[in-house]
């Protein structure tokens, strides 16, 4: 797994291993903003339960904004949207024969009442999603 970084007030969620090469641009920012932050995996569909409990916890372990970062369907997102109050920025990642665009629509076809902040495709929206996160920390959301 990749980092796990005490107090963290970004967590970033995964749906995979083999989606961790999309973070070198996030973390990068993240940590030229001094921002702690932590990143789980845990996926939407193969691991529903694991994804509901990390969601419901995040409050109590003093986190402050989410990035969820998936491909395909990327259910991710509004997964975690729907079990916690915190603000949830999707990244869709590239990984599907649609190169990421069934990611976008599943981000951004949110039902009313179950906001995510949607980025865009692959490593600009995950550097992207970084600078949104250092920004609403800044202004305090």
């Amino acid at each position: 797994m990749a980092d796990k970084k005490l107090n963290p007030v970004v967590s970033i969620a995964i749906g995979s291993q083999s989606d961790e090469s999309w973070l070198e641009d996030c973390k990068k920012v993240l940590d030229e903003n001094k921002v702690s932050y932590e990143v789980i995996i845990t996926s939407a569909h193969r691991t529903p339960d694991k994804t509901r409990e990390y969601a419901m916890g995040l409050k109590k372990k003093g986190v402050k904004v989410v990035i969820a970062m998936c491909g395909y369907s990327c259910a991710l997102p509004g997964v975690i949207a729907s079990y916690t109050d915190l603000p949830v920025i999707g990244v869709p990642l590239p990984t599907s024969p649609l190169k990421g665009v069934d990611s976008l629509l599943s981000i951004v076809e949110m039902p009313g009442g179950v906001p995510v902040a949607a980025m865009g495709i692959g490593k600009a929206g995950s550097k992207n999603a970084a600078v949104f996160a250092c920004k609403m920390l800044k202004h305090g959301k």
